[in-house]
C-alpha cells in the first residue's frame, strides 16, 4: 500500500539524519512518498496565522494523491498504539485501499479545508510538537508498523 507523508517544510537540524533514516526503514515496508510543500505566504513574514494556514492548505490539497485516505495529525485527534496503527494499516491495505496520505501542517497548524477533505485525525501526543519532531515519531511508527505486520522482533510493546 502507499503511503504518503504531506509535509509543511523540509527537516532541517539536529532532527535531518533521523528523520531520514527512518523514512528510509518505513520505505522498506510501505511504498513511501514524501511531499514537502512550502510553508506560509511568502517573504515578510507580516501574514496572519489564518492566512498562512490557507495558503498552506491550499498547497497541501493540491497535493494529497487521488483515491488516498486522509489523515491530518493534530493533537485533537484520536491516539492510537502503535499495534493500533499497525493493524488499521494492514487492514486497509488487505482491503486494496489506494493508499493513506498523512498530512502534518505547520506553525499554525492545518487549515479547515484540509481538516474537511480528511478521513481521519490522529494525535502523536497532546503536546504541541515541532513539525520536524512530528515527521520523526511518524516516520518511526510508519516502521514500526511495517514490523509489527511481519512479526519481526523490533517492537517490545503490546500489539
Amino acid at each position: 500500500m502507499k503511503i504518503s507523508v504531506v509535509a509543511v517544510g523540509k527537516v532541517r537540524g539536529l532532527l535531518q539524519d533521523a528523520v531520514a533514516e527512518f523514512e528510509t526503514r518505513a520505505g522498506r515496508y510501505w511504498k513511501l512518498q514524501l511531499v514537502e510543500v512550502d510553508g506560509g505566504v511568502g517573504r515578510g513574514g507580516t501574514a496572519s496565522a489564518e492566512a498562512v494556514r490557507a495558503a498552506e492548505g491550499r498547497r497541501i490539497i493540491d497535493r494529497l494523491p487521488e483515491r488516498a485516505e486522509v489523515w491530518c495529525l493534530t493533537r485533537e485527534g484520536n491516539a492510537l498504539s502503535s499495534g493500533r496503527l499497525a493493524r488499521t494499516l494492514g487492514r486497509l491495505a488487505l482491503e486494496g485501499n489506494a493508499g493513506v496520505a498523512f498530512v502534518l501542517g505547520g506553525a499554525y497548524g492545518l487549515d479547515r479545508e484540509v481538516f474537511d477533505r480528511a478521513q481521519r485525525r490522529m494525535s502523536l501526543s497532546r503536546m504541541t510538537l515541532p513539525h520536524e519532531m512530528a515527521r520523526l515519531v511518524l516516520a518511526e511508527q510508519l516502521y514500526r508498523a511495517g514490523t509489527i505486520l511481519r512479526n519481526e522482533p523490533y517492537h517490545k510493546g503490546e500489539t
